[in-house]
């Protein structure tokens, strides 16, 4: 097997990282043979490749895994037309721009998986590098704040540009930055889709919704409207909201923050914000956002419970967080990061509006803060 691993890579073709800073990283070519550009982050799991490739919350971003082999099992199945229940993807297609392993497993072993991860990096024209010292890199990412790279493989002469709307008029000579860019219309439905026939009524404003989201509420007794992220929310009947996850900066949202300011918090039903949409309830309830200099994207985020006096861990995924010494008047800290004592969560003090930096719902990561969940319906 190792002969064979051997000789495979000798037959690929090369591929450079190029990033911002100056470096440029050589390995070989994985999936499709185009070039594209992107954020660099990276993500510490040892498993969940697909649902971190699927994940909306990553657009425009080339995703390195620090994990030291990335593929082993495959892809699981997926249903096409199905909108939800494909267990192992959190959306309809691979959202992230490429990425970057150490090394990449070429067959799959798993019972559930219909394809091995370069061949479904090609269906998607989607390109990756392997051979890259991911431990370099990762320190690199997190060292350099806001890095953006390119992935040229050998000979290649045109980007990939035509994935998602924000990147058509995207040039070869630049590197895509995506938090310059609205990204709620590449992620978010185009029409109102309803899921559930009983139980109580909730609207998730989606803006990048993970599918394991819905899943969850479903299981739970509820039943989901989802919402486009330019709905009049104002319009909308229901038991309560919940704002998704989702890619880029929450101040670039279009009206957004505007329209959850006007539409949903006047209505003073049960609110749960989730990761982007933690940051943009906050921004509509009067805090403000900022810019981490490291970003939190990995399964083993710890976070501290300031009513409950406890630590969880967490799956977690943003650039962006709350600005501590912004908090709006009504709302107090509810979690914060261990780490980097980040604002993770707020909570009103009167209304039944709570939110969360972090996932409680995360697929292929810890389900410690899956409570939070049942709190939000319980509130319905």
């Amino acid at each position: 097997m190792a002969k064979e691993a051997q000789k495979l890579r000798k037959e690929r073709k090369k591929a450079r990282l190029e990033l911002s800073n100056g470096i440029v990283l050589e390995g070989f070519l994985i999936g499709a043979d185009v070039s594209t550009s992107g954020e660099m982050v990276f993500n510490t799991g040892m498993l969940g490749y697909s649902e971190a490739m699927t994940d909306p919350s990553y657009l425009g971003q080339i995703l390195t895994f620090s994990f030291c082999l990335i593929g082993n099992y495959g892809v699981p199945a997926y249903k096409d037309g199905d909108f939800f229940m494909s267990l192992g993807h959190e959306s309809s297609s691979i959202k992230t721009q490429g990425i970057i392993v150490s090394d990449i497993f070429d067959g799959f072993y798993h019972h559930n998986s219909t394809i091995s991860l370069e061949d479904w990096m090609k269906s998607q024209n989607v390109p990756g590098i392997a051979g890259i010292d991911t431990r370099f890199l990762v320190q690199t990412i997190r060292e350099n704040g806001g890095l953006f790279g390119k992935i040229v493989p050998q000979g290649a002469k045109s980007p990939r540009i035509d994935r998602f709307d924000f990147l058509k008029n995207f040039s070869n000579a630049q590197y895509a930055d995506p938090s310059k860019y609205n990204l709620m219309p590449s992620v978010s439905i185009k029409e109102v889709k309803h899921f559930g026939k009983a139980g109580k009524a909730v609207a998730v404003i989606d803006c990048g919704v993970k599918w394991n989201i819905i899943r969850m509420l479903l299981q739970k007794g509820c039943r989901v409207e989802l919402l486009p992220w330019d709905s009049d929310f104002s319009k909308v009947q229901c038991d309560g909201w919940l704002i998704s996850n989702g890619p880029g900066d929450p101040a670039n949202t279009g009206g957004l923050v505007e329209r959850i300011k006007k539409g949903v918090l006047p209505q003073n039903k049960p609110i749960l914000g989730i990761c982007l949409g933690h940051q943009l309830l906050a921004l509509a309830s009067g805090s403000a956002t900022k810019r981490l200099n490291h970003g939190h994207r990995s399964h083993n985020q710890p976070v501290y419970s300031l009513p409950q006096k406890s630590a969880y861990m967490t799956s977690q995924n943003h650039r962006y967080a709350v600005d501590k010494n912004s908090i709006a008047k009504g709302w107090r800290l509810w979690f914060v990061n261990a780490n980097d004592d980040s604002v993770e969560g707020l909570i009103h003090k009167s209304k039944p509006f709570m939110s969360v930096q972090f996932h409680p719902e995360a697929s292929s990561g810890p389900n410690d803060t899956g409570w939070i969940m049942d709190n939000f319906i319980s509130l319905l």
